[in-house]
């Protein structure tokens, strides 16, 4: 079984690949001055590209763990996740909430780990 390291950095790679499973590092929003909905709706984007460089899709996510600052935002993250969850592959979910974040004025970030044939993936 292969590991493959993608946008490998100093510190982390964006994500790692072994065999068929696939672990994203954390996703966090670009603007961290925007409210939970614009914050988690980047969040999303950010897995789906993510997912698109590796060849795959939203589908192939079987799990996501959501971490909050507030959990009165869980309602709020609810709404942007609702508009872009695939109803028929819906991943397995989890959320938290955590007193703080890496960065002062992030309101979320998101942990996926995906499936993703061999056959699938881009090489290297």
């Amino acid at each position: 079984m292969t590991i493959t390291h993608l946008h490998p950095g100093p510190r982390m790679s964006e994500a790692v690949r072994v065999g068929e499973a696939v672990f994203l590092a954390g996703q966090i929003p670009e603007d961290l001055t925007a409210g939970i909905e614009v914050q988690t709706r980047q969040v999303l984007a950010a897995i789906d590209g993510v997912m698109a460089e590796l060849g795959g899709s939203k589908s192939d996510v079987a799990s996501i763990q959501v971490w909050l600052t507030d959990m009165a935002d869980f309602a709020g993250m609810n709404a942007a996740w609702d508009e872009w969850v695939d109803k028929k592959t819906p991943p397995a979910r989890a959320t938290c909430g955590v007193a703080a974040l890496a960065r002062p004025g992030m309101r979320v970030e998101m942990i996926a780990v995906a499936r993703m044939p061999e056959a699938r993936a881009p090489a290297g």
